[in-house]
């Protein structure tokens, strides 16, 4: 009777550990979670509140959209940590706190929480980065800890066909080009150019040229509303409101397209050249592949207004904008974690 309830609640464990496949985007700026089986779940900001105790150790406090309300309105002895930056690994013990997090947000009963986790991953990360990452994951509570690379993710994500392909994923910290090809990555090439660093140049022109500080939420605004890869309706503008340097006091300036396009022109140009390096690097075979099914965009970064018009004529090639995509690379991970003819990486 004994070994038949050891075999029953073993049996239990398991199908429940196999029910709950996750696969886990650990973006820069915030970490989506797909359940097999059930989809798309959770989207959090990629941040833990951390402090120091007495001893000089790291006090993790709360993590995702408590973190950042928390560290929004706490003393100065209460930091923000995240997992990534500039698309590279930066914290292993924000990684596990945020693995756990996650973990517990999609499981309602956390003792026999240990599901298999399938990680997204920056492309060309070494072994030893996959290593500690498999190792915060394992702490965190996951069984099994598969890997694979953003651009493969986006690429299956995007439900293009498998022929070869560019991918160029611009998200909040890097972008990342690959050429796909073989349900593989031939040759990839990051740059630590995203999203953010537009936002940042965006407040910097506007301090060097006005003497005015902005916030980084206004500086946002204006990268969303009217600045551009390429000039287009050089008449669009924007108010902005601000801190004059000087003085300290407040002031409105107008903004137009055109500065605003000025003020990120040198980022834009940085991420065409990637895009040539890693075209320049392509073997000769998959050319003709390449020129027929050309460049697929994807990352929150893709959504700058024109940069799909300007890559296009930058590089010759047809450029695609996938339909979502701030969500292309954890769809793309969940469709890995449901099909098994896809492989681990």
């Amino acid at each position: 009777m004994n070994k038949l309830t050891s075999r029953w609640r073993a049996s239990i464990k398991e199908k429940y550990r196999k029910e709950k496949k996750i696969a886990i985007d650990l973006g820069a700026t915030n970490t989506r979670v797909y359940v097999k089986r059930q989809g798309f779940e959770v989207c959090e900001p990629s941040v833990v509140a951390v402090k120091k105790d007495m001893h000089g150790n790291n006090v993790i406090l709360a993590v995702g959209h408590e973190a950042e309300h928390m560290i929004d309105n706490a003393p100065d002895d209460i930091r923000a940590a995240r997992p990534m930056k500039d698309g590279v690994v930066a914290d292993y013990e924000v990684i596990e706190a945020i693995i756990r997090h996650c973990i517990g947000k999609v499981h309602n009963s956390r003792h026999l929480a240990r599901p298999d986790i399938m990680i997204c991953v920056p492309t060309g990360i070494t072994l030893v980065e996959k290593r500690a990452i498999e190792e915060s994951a394992r702490s965190a509570g996951a069984c099994n800890v598969h890997f694979i690379e953003n651009a493969l993710a986006a690429a299956i994500g995007a439900d293009l066909p498998v022929s070869p392909k560019v991918v160029v994923d611009i998200g909040s910290a890097a972008t990342e080009v690959a050429v796909i090809a073989s349900s593989g990555i031939v040759c990839s090439r990051l740059l630590r150019v995203g999203g953010d660093n537009m936002t940042e140049a965006l407040r910097s022109y506007i301090k060097r040229q006005y003497n005015m500080l902005i916030g980084e939420s206004l500086a946002e605004r204006i990268k969303i509303q009217i600045a551009s890869a390429c000039p287009q309706d050089p008449k669009q503008q924007i108010e902005v409101n601000g801190r004059d340097m000087v003085t300290g006091n407040l002031q409105n300036i107008i903004i137009t397209s055109g500065e605003a396009c000025k003020a990120i022109s040198y980022l834009v140009d940085s991420i065409v050249q990637s895009i040539r390096t890693v075209l320049e690097q392509t073997p000769p075979e998959l050319a003709a592949d390449i020129v027929d099914n050309g460049i697929m965009l994807t990352g929150g970064g893709a959504l700058l207004n024109g940069l799909a018009q300007l890559l296009k004529e930058a590089t010759s090639l047809p450029v695609t904008l996938v339909d979502d995509p701030l969500s292309t690379i954890i769809l793309g991970a969940g469709k890995a974690l449901e099909d098994p003819l896809i492989p681990d990486k």
